[in-house]
């Protein structure tokens, strides 16, 4: 008896970490399909992360932010970009089997990471195990710190 419930016990703390793990690195949102999304991006370089077409999708929260080009993003400012490989139809590249989602969330307490939540997503919707300070801050760091690391623009949006 004692034995089952040290395994009960024990089932129930690492249930119990791994979903405070889960929530520390943030979920897809449900509805992210409904907000602003860009034009197709297109890049061709097949040694880019972003390898693909890709359409970004930016929350309410941000969008005001974003359309002056400004830095102080809110928290809950959410960017979600979704990647799909390239196919081609009659000539033309398009979208064709989904690869990767990625979302940033302002969160001020993510200082290591510029106030920003870096989560990556399988296509499915799943947790990638992507590490945001390791895989994404670093670019946009260095390529955006003056847009409040946000790397795309919303003149290239529309």
């Amino acid at each position: 008896m004692k034995k089952t419930l040290s395994i009960l016990t024990l089932a129930a703390l690492l249930s119990a970490v791994g979903a405070a793990c889960a929530a520390d690195h943030g979920s897809l949102p449900r509805n992210y399909e409904s907000w602003e999304k860009s034009k197709a991006r297109v890049i061709t370089d097949k040694k880019s992360m972003f390898y693909g077409i890709h359409y970004i999708y930016v929350n309410k929260k941000a969008m005001p932010t974003y359309k002056t080009g400004g830095a102080n993003y809110p928290d809950g400012s959410r960017f979600v970009a979704v990647n799909y490989s390239i196919k081609e139809e009659g000539g033309k590249q398009v979208p064709g089997k989904k690869t990767m989602i990625v979302m940033m969330q302002r969160d001020k307490k993510q200082q290591e990471t510029g106030g920003w939540r870096f989560v990556g997503f399988t296509p499915d919707g799943k947790s990638s195990g992507l590490d945001g300070k390791r895989d994404c801050f670093g670019c946009h760091e260095k390529d955006a710190k003056d847009r409040g690391f946000v790397l795309s623009r919303y003149a290239d949006f529309k």
